[in-house]
C-alpha cells in the first residue's frame, strides 16, 4: 500500500513536470488598426491680381494679416496697367491684408480675405475686392 501511495505520488509529480515543461499556449496582442483620419485637401494659395482699373497700379502689397507690416512691394520695378494680371502665391493658408499704390498715390487696403477660398483679387477704380 505505501508502494502504491509512492507510485501515485511520483506519478503525479512527474506530471507536473512534464506539464511544465509541455509547449504553453503564449497571447501574442496584436496591433489594433486605427481609422485613418480624413486627409483634407490641402489650402490652395495661388491667386491672381487682376487690375479692371482705369490706371496702372504701381505698388502691390499683401501680407498675411497676423502681421503689423506690409513687407516688400510685390511688383517691385514692375508696374501693372490696366486690364492685366498678375499670379502670386501666398506663403501660408489664412486671412491676408492687400494694398495697392495707383499711379496717382492713392491707395486701396483690401483686409483679412480668406486665402483659401478666395482666387482673384480684382483692382477697381473704387477699391479691392476678393473672388
Amino acid at each position: 500500500m505505501i508502494r502504491r501511495k509512492l507510485l501515485a505520488l511520483f506519478a503525479l509529480a512527474g506530471a507536473g513536470a512534464v506539464s511544465a515543461c509541455a509547449p504553453q499556449t503564449v497571447y501574442v496582442p496584436q496591433p489594433v488598426a486605427i481609422a485613418p483620419q480624413p486627409i483634407r485637401p490641402a489650402c490652395d494659395t495661388r491667386f491672381t491680381v487682376v487690375n479692371n482699373s482705369g490706371l496702372t497700379v504701381t505698388q502691390l502689397f499683401f501680407s498675411h494679416a497676423s502681421r503689423n507690416d506690409w513687407g516688400v512691394d510685390q511688383l517691385g520695378q514692375n508696374v501693372l496697367p490696366p486690364g492685366r494680371a498678375w499670379n502670386y502665391t501666398a506663403a501660408n493658408a489664412g486671412s491676408y491684408d492687400f494694398r495697392v499704390v495707383y499711379q496717382n498715390g492713392r491707395a486701396a487696403e483690401l483686409r483679412r480675405v480668406d486665402i483659401c477660398r478666395a482666387s482673384r483679387i480684382v483692382v477697381t477704380n473704387q477699391g479691392l475686392y476678393a473672388q
